[in-house]
């Protein structure tokens, strides 16, 4: 499925992988945000922290009337808020969405997989 946006030249197609990879990398470049996680951790391998190119198995993208609600998995830095990382990952995530792609986001959410230990 893909969101699809009229304009006075045509219609513009912006495909979910896309948009996962925006809000994948609008999360992972937030502080406190060791990576991503799968939001099928089972089939996919528990302990995996995705990569770049998988990011869209993090993310769920879903169509609504006038924009797309969007869930996140992430995996917070031990001693952060959690609370706070998720509050700038969301904000951050719906900034990227309209300034680079022109859709707006009615819904955020965050879903804290896990907490990882980085080492000093």
């Amino acid at each position: 499925m893909a969101v699809k946006i009229k304009t006075k030249h045509g219609l513009i197609d912006i495909d979910n992988d896309v948009i996962a990879t925006v809000v994948g990398g609008a999360a992972t470049d937030s502080y406190g945000v060791v990576g991503m996680a799968s939001k099928n951790q089972i089939r996919d391998n528990v302990n995996v922290i995705l990569k770049r190119d998988n990011y869209a198995k993090g993310v769920v993208v879903r169509q609504e009337d006038n924009g797309v609600a969007v869930d996140v998995n992430i995996i917070v830095s031990y001693g952060t808020k959690i609370s706070e990382v998720s509050r700038t990952v969301q904000s951050k995530v719906k900034y990227n969405l309209e300034t680079m792609l022109g859709i707006t986001a009615n819904a955020v959410n965050v879903i804290v997989q896990g907490v990882q230990v980085l080492s000093e």
